[in-house]
């Protein structure tokens, strides 16, 4: 009789999750759909600002089939006013300060148009429909892989709602409107360590090349991933190989498409980190951009003094996954740009704290009160999209537009949040009597 009692009393809690989980994820979706969006478009309206299509992919795909059917620079300076005509509508104008700063110029390296060249015939209204789609099911896939990558096993019910609640998050949300290449750069890291923690480092290592795409985003994982295979080069030198070759593969082939487009790379990066308004990193945004460099250079160093000292760890150990977990976390903190897409970083992360709960939490009263504050950091959006549909029941559209900022307040915080309880499980690596298995 226990135990009848004792399953029903867990299929209730489960249901009760599932549940929660999904009116949480509906109530983003509903947010960023019935608040976020009509207050941007009421406040573009009253300063005169454009809005075309506001398509993260439409800059990449126009340079593309430019570059490829065209033949003429995706760098370029009338490439970048056709870009603005249809992202914003118009091209930008100097003269007028209500025009976004953001040029929406070509800012990634050219081999991304090898992703994207399929594409290039098609209509952009089909294209976008469908790279949308696209993210949905990499974002979704993106959980297990994850898992796999940190190795936990939790039940399917769990597992579903893990699923719902990353397809649910303001990340994701984001991300999937404006078709944000992140979402797809944090699958192909998601895979690629899954790929390493399945010991096929090969093609984990092509992954991590391909993720390159957005160098900001994979290039602290790279250095680590090649640091941790230096370690043991006779059992992990397939990930070097797999990663170099295609690396220069796609090097090659976009020196092939477009002779001598690093410099024009280069210099269009240095005029975006210019003229967008969020260039600066998270530390940056919340002391000061000095300041900022100081903590993030402090972030860097410390980081890669913990990378060489377990570098020697096997991928399925627990060390491994704690450190992979704290570079992804660690680039979202420093990288300089302030967008919440990049957040999908901070999965396994997530995962691997929500795993390790209870060592967490019998450490000390300290580390629980940060427990509880990393908590409320990353549950906040939700407990704010939910009350703000609450409250439509009874307020006007106008007023729910004024509060939406309100879920993204500790937007700021979730990182440095997730990091700080990372480096309270580093603590126990460096102790001998704890087991690193």
């Amino acid at each position: 009789m226990e135990r009848i009692c004792s399953a029903r009393s867990l299929s209730r809690k489960s249901i009760f999750g599932v549940l929660l989980a999904l009116l949480s994820a509906a109530s983003m979706w509903w947010y960023v759909q019935e608040v976020l969006i009509p207050y941007q478009r009421a406040d573009a309206a009253a300063h005169g600002r454009p809005r075309g299509n506001l398509s993260d992919l439409y800059p990449r795909w126009l340079g593309t089939r430019e570059l490829l059917l065209n033949h003429r620079n995706p760098y370029s300076p009338e490439v970048t006013r056709e870009i603005q005509a249809g992202y914003y509508g118009r091209p930008l104008e100097p003269g007028r300060t209500a025009d976004p700063r953001d040029q929406q110029g070509f800012a990634y390296p050219v081999y991304v148009v090898f992703l994207l060249a399929p594409t290039v015939r098609l209509p952009f209204a089909l294209v976008q429909e469908g790279f949308r789609w696209l993210l949905v099911v990499l974002t979704v896939a993106s959980v297990p892989l994850w898992l796999a990558a940190v190795r936990w096993h939790p039940k399917p019910m769990v597992n579903f709602v893990l699923v719902v609640l990353t397809i649910g998050s303001f990340p994701a949300a984001q991300g999937i409107k404006l078709q944000q290449l992140s979402l797809l750069v944090g699958a192909l890291v998601a895979a690629c360590m899954a790929f390493v923690a399945g010991d096929h480092l090969v093609a984990a290592g092509v992954l991590l090349a391909m993720a390159t795409i957005k160098p900001q985003l994979a290039a602290p994982l790279a250095g680590w991933l090649v640091l941790w295979a230096l370690g043991d080069w006779g059992k992990r030198k397939g990930l070097i190989w797999g990663f170099a070759i295609t690396l220069m593969a796609l090097l090659g082939a976009a020196q092939y498409v477009l002779p001598g487009w690093i410099p024009d790379f280069y210099s269009t990066v240095l005029a975006y980190r210019k003229y967008t308004a969020g260039a600066g990193s998270l530390l940056d945004a919340l002391i000061t951009p000095g300041w900022g460099r100081v903590l993030s250079f402090l972030i860097v160093a410390a980081a890669a003094g913990v990378c060489w000292r377990l570098r020697r760890q096997g991928a399925d150990s627990f060390a491994f996954a704690l450190i992979s977990s704290m570079v992804l976390a660690a680039t979202v903190v420093i990288v300089p740009m302030v967008a919440p897409y990049n957040q999908v970083l901070l999965l396994p992360g997530i995962f691997l704290l929500v795993r390790e709960r209870a060592r967490i939490w019998n450490t000390n009263r300290l580390v629980r009160f940060s427990c509880f504050a990393a908590a409320l950091l990353v549950l906040w959006p939700w407990l704010a999209t939910f009350s703000l549909a609450l409250a439509s029941i009874v307020l006007p559209t106008q007023s729910l537009q004024r509060a939406w900022a309100l879920p993204l307040y500790t937007s700021l915080g979730i990182p440095l949040g997730i990091l700080g309880l990372l480096c309270f499980l580093l603590r126990d690596l460096f102790r001998p009597q704890e087991s690193l298995s």
